[in-house]
C-alpha cells in the first residue's frame, strides 16, 4: 500500500533559507534559482499524464530491474496516449518518406517506392540547400502548407482553405500555447478567461496556469455520453464574467480524455453561442481520424461554421489544430502538427508570425510527416494498397479494443464507462467505499489518486486518476489508453477487475452503491446519427 511519511519536518521561515546559510557558513556562493526565486507560474503547472502515478511507475520498473520483487511481472503504462510506446507499428509509407527526406542518398535504392521518392523531392526543392537540417520558415514549408490546406478543402468536401492560414506547429501543444499566448490579457476583472471542457486535457489547464489566465470549467454532460450542453455553457460563462472576461472557447472533439464525438447540431450550437458572446474558438481535433462508433461522424468546427452561412463563417475566430501524433500514425516523437487560423485580425496575425519567428520553426522532418498524413499515396500510385492496408488494420484495431474496454470495465460492479465513440482513451467512473476515502483524506491523497496508486502497487497497471483532468465534485474516474495490444488489454482489464472487486470488498462490507445492475447506472446509449 502506498504511504506517505507521518513525521513532518521543521518549516524554515524561507523556503531555501537553511540550505543559504548552511553554504554561507561554508563560505559558498548560494544558489540564484531556487524554490523560493522559481516563477511562481512555474509551480502551479500541472500536469496529471507525467504526474506521481507516472513516476511512482518508473521507480517500480527500476527497483525490478535490480532485482526486487513485485507481485507482477511488469508494468503496463496505459497512461498516455504513446502508440508506438504500446506497440503499434509505424506506417511504412510515413517513415519511408521521412528517411528519404533524411538522407536523400536513398534515392538511388530500389527499395523506395517511386511515390515515396516524388513526396520526398518535392519537400527537399522547398528547403533551404535542399535539406531537413536547415531552417524552414517560421509558419513551414510552403509546399507542406499547401498540402494541408488541399487536405483541409478534401476532407471538407469542398469548403476552401487558403494556405497562408495555414501554420506548421510542433505538435498541436506549440500551436495552442502560441494562440493562448495571443489571447491573454488585462488584469483583474478583465484578465482573459478561457474556457475548458471538464473533463479536460491538462494541457490546457497548465498553459493557463503558467499565463496567468483564468481557468473558466464547463461541465460535460457523462449521464449522456459527455454531450457537451450550451446551457451548461451559458452557465459557466454567466458566472466567470462576475471576475473575469471570458474570451475564449476550447473544445475538444474526438473527446480527450472522454472519447466522445459531438454531434453536427451540438457544434452548430456551440458555435452560435461563441458568435453571440464573441468568444474566440479553438478546436482541437487532433483525433479526427479516431472514429469507432458506427453512429459518430467527425465533423469539423470550420466545415460546420461554413454550413451556418457567411454571417458566422466571417466573423467567428476560429482555429482548429491537428497532429501527427494521434489518428492511425500514432507519430508522437516527430512532433508534427498544424493549426489554420480564420478571421484573425490582421495586424495580429502579423504578431502571430512574429512569435512564431522566435522560436525559428518546428522540425522540419516532423513536417515532412505532417504532409504524408495530409497527402497519402492515391489509388493510382504504388504504395496504396499497402498503405490502405496498413492504416485500416490500425483503425480496425482501435475500434475492436473501444469496445472490448468498454465491455468488460461495464461488467465490474462500482465501475461504469461510457462508450468509447472516439479518440484512444476510456474515462470510467468508479465508486470509491467510504472507508477508502477517509484513508485517503488521512495520507492527503485524492481518493482516485489513492485508489490509483493501490492499482499501480497491486497490479502494475499504470492510469491517471480523473483529478488531474477535472470531474464533478463527488465522483471519482481514472483515464485510462486503449493502446495495448488487444492481449496485452485483455490482460489488463481482467486485472483491473480483479483489483477493483478485491478494492470493494477491503472497504466496504455493504453492497457498493454503483454497480452494473443498479438502476441509476446511465444506459450508456451512443450518440444518435447526425
Amino acid at each position: 500500500m502506498y504511504r506517505v511519511a507521518t513525521r513532518v519536518p521543521r518549516i524554515p521561515l524561507r523556503p531555501g533559507a537553511a540550505v543559504e546559510q548552511t553554504a554561507a557558513r561554508a563560505g559558498l556562493r548560494g544558489k540564484s534559482l531556487t524554490m523560493a526565486t522559481l516563477n511562481p507560474q512555474v509551480k502551479a503547472v500541472e500536469y496529471a499524464v507525467r504526474g506521481p502515478i507516472v513516476m511512482k511507475a518508473g521507480d517500480l520498473e527500476r527497483e525490478m530491474q535490480q532485482g526486487v520483487k513485485q507481485p507482477f511481472a511488469e508494468v503496463i503504462r496505459a497512461n498516455i496516449g504513446d502508440a508506438h510506446a504500446m506497440g503499434q507499428q509505424p506506417i511504412t509509407f510515413l517513415r519511408q518518406v521521412v528517411a528519404l527526406c533524411c538522407f536523400p542518398e536513398l534515392m538511388h535504392s530500389p527499395a523506395f517506392p517511386e511515390d515515396a521518392k516524388q513526396r520526398a523531392r518535392r519537400v527537399l526543392q522547398d528547403c533551404g540547400g535542399h535539406s531537413v537540417g536547415s531552417y524552414s520558415a517560421s509558419q513551414g514549408v510552403d509546399c507542406i502548407r499547401r498540402d494541408v490546406a488541399d487536405y483541409i478543402t478534401r476532407r471538407d468536401r469542398g469548403v476552401p482553405s487558403d494556405w497562408s492560414d495555414v501554420y506548421l506547429t510542433t505538435g498541436a501543444s506549440d500551436g495552442i500555447m502560441s494562440i493562448l499566448k495571443l489571447l491573454v490579457s488585462g488584469q483583474g476583472p478583465s484578465r482573459t478567461g478561457v474556457m475548458i471542457p471538464i473533463p479536460q486535457y491538462p494541457l490546457y489547464s497548465a498553459a493557463i496556469s503558467e499565463l496567468e489566465a483564468v481557468q473558466v470549467n464547463y461541465y460535460l454532460d457523462e449521464a449522456n455520453c459527455w454531450a457537451l450542453d450550451t446551457e451548461e455553457l451559458q452557465r459557466a460563462h454567466r458566472a466567470a464574467k462576475q471576475h473575469c472576461q471570458p474570451r475564449v472557447l476550447c473544445i475538444i472533439n474526438p473527446g480527450n480524455p472522454t472519447g466522445q464525438v459531438q454531434s453536427k447540431k451540438c457544434i452548430e450550437e456551440v458555435l452560435h453561442f461563441a458568435h453571440e458572446e464573441n468568444l474566440f474558438v479553438m478546436a482541437d481535433e487532433v483525433y479526427q481520424d479516431n472514429v469507432y462508433s458506427a453512429d459518430c461522424r467527425f465533423h469539423s468546427f470550420k466545415k460546420v461554421l461554413f454550413e451556418m452561412g457567411p454571417e458566422y463563417f466571417n466573423s467567428v475566430e476560429l482555429v482548429s489544430f491537428h497532429s501527427t501524433s494521434k489518428g492511425y500514425t500514432g507519430e508522437c516523437g516527430f512532433r508534427g502538427g498544424y493549426m489554420e487560423v480564420l478571421n484573425m485580425d490582421p495586424q495580429v496575425k502579423a504578431q502571430l508570425v512574429k512569435l512564431l519567428s522566435v522560436r525559428l520553426c518546428p522540425p522540419v522532418s516532423g513536417q515532412a510527416a505532417m504532409d504524408v498524413i495530409v497527402n497519402p499515396p492515391r489509388e493510382h500510385e504504388p504504395s496504396y494498397a499497402q498503405f490502405t492496408k496498413e492504416k485500416n488494420t490500425v483503425l480496425d484495431s482501435l475500434a475492436h479494443k473501444a469496445r472490448l474496454t468498454e465491455q468488460i470495465l461495464n461488467s465490474v460492479p462500482g465501475i461504469k464507462c461510457n462508450p468509447v465513440q472516439g479518440a484512444m482513451y476510456a474515462f470510467p467512473q468508479i465508486y470509491i467505499p467510504p472507508a477508502a476515502v477517509e484513508e485517503a483524506e488521512s495520507l492527503s491523497l485524492a481518493p482516485d489518486m489513492f485508489y490509483c496508486l493501490k492499482l499501480l502497487e497491486e497490479t502494475g497497471i499504470c492510469v491517471v486518476p480523473g483529478s488531474g483532468f477535472g470531474q464533478r465534485q463527488g465522483t471519482y474516474h481514472f483515464r485510462m489508453t486503449i493502446l495495448p495490444s488487444p492481449d496485452k488489454l485483455q490482460i489488463l482489464l481482467q486485472k483491473l477487475k480483479e483489483f477493483h472487486l478485491h478494492f470493494l470488498e477491503e472497504y466496504s462490507q455493504a453492497e457498493p452503491q454503483m454497480s452494473s445492475s443498479n438502476p441509476e447506472q446511465p444506459s450508456h446509449k451512443s450518440k444518435q446519427p447526425d
